[in-house]
């Protein structure tokens, strides 16, 4: 980032890649905070850069954006860590409160998410004072319906989750049931222009201020999955693939048509769309991660690459 567009004294960012959310400290004069938490197996890392930062202080709130598993898988250990107070978004309560794996999606994409707790629920038009900002909760469906943007107007900046990143935004997935997404990113992408915004902190990837290029790429992506949503399942497949391998690190290639067939978001993908075999699927999936680098055979093995 240029000078010009430098955090607030009292944000930090921390990037962290693909398998976990970034996560957005705040250590405002009142209150500390945390937006997202990252992934499961990252939360022990995730808690060190916590204590790290705040030198002491007690994490008094944490935030969720959306409770896809790398958002919020380290919720448990800094909930165990601090006692933190938590919010989350008013639609999945019910799902928090019972731990429905299913509703949210940890059965679905073969993920883990450790059972965590909430103590208040988010609403579209909710404020949250922030790190002495005043930042206002906007709902974002597309790439989860309950999800929410957070937009600070004093500093024009917006922490987009997976709704908007640099080159494009988290795959849809209600599309790959037959429900409707595509519709509702392209609306959220509606919202976000007209928002004034000099820095994006995304889901994942670096903090941005080319707004209007990240939406041009936005708008065009929607519309070539509009064209053929076989597309988006297809990406879809890849991307779950990828986080399975970037979780583990390595799968036996006997073994992936099973992982994938377990997996609600990779079957509905095949059964609407892609209409393969178990077999056929995961041998697609594992050819299209090699094919773009993603990932190398070793034997009988498929092993990440980064």
């Amino acid at each position: 980032m240029s000078e010009r567009w430098q955090l607030p004294s009292t944000m930090r960012v921390f990037e962290r890649g693909w398998l976990s959310s970034n996560n957005i400290l705040f250590i405002g004069p009142d209150e500390t905070a945390l937006v997202d938490s990252g992934y499961l197996i990252h939360a022990p890392q995730t808690l060190a850069l916590v204590q790290h930062a705040l030198q002491g202080r007690n994490l008094d709130l944490l935030v969720n954006t959306h409770l896809h598993s790398d958002h919020c898988g380290g919720n448990a250990i800094l909930q165990q860590a601090y006692g933190c107070r938590t919010l989350i978004p008013a639609a999945e309560a019910d799902y928090v409160r019972n731990w429905d794996s299913e509703n949210l999606t940890y059965k679905a994409t073969g993920q883990q998410c450790e059972r965590f707790t909430f103590d208040a629920t988010i609403d579209p038009g909710d404020e949250l004072m922030l790190g002495g900002l005043h930042w206002q909760a906007l709902a974002s469906p597309g790439h989860h319906p309950h999800s929410y943007i957070l937009y600070c107007a004093e500093e024009r900046i917006l922490i987009s989750a997976d709704a908007l990143w640099e080159n494009g935004f988290g795959v849809i997935f209600s599309e790959l049931e037959g429900e409707s997404g595509f519709a509702e990113e392209r609306t959220t992408l509606d919202l976000i222009a007209t928002l004034d915004v000099r820095l994006v902190i995304p889901g994942h990837g670096a903090p941005f201020t080319d707004v209007k290029k990240a939406l041009d790429t936005a708008y065009s992506r929607i519309d070539y999955f509009i064209a053929d949503p076989v597309r988006n399942a297809q990406n879809a497949v890849k991307v779950m693939l990828k986080f399975l391998l970037l979780e583990r690190q390595r799968l036996v290639l006997s073994e992936v048509p099973a992982l994938l067939a377990a997996g609600k978001f990779f079957a509905a993908s095949n059964e609407r769309y892609m209409k393969k075999s178990a077999t056929e699927l995961a041998e697609w999936a594992t050819a299209q991660l090699v094919r773009v680098g993603a990932a190398e055979v070793i034997g009988d093995t498929l092993v990440n690459r980064e």
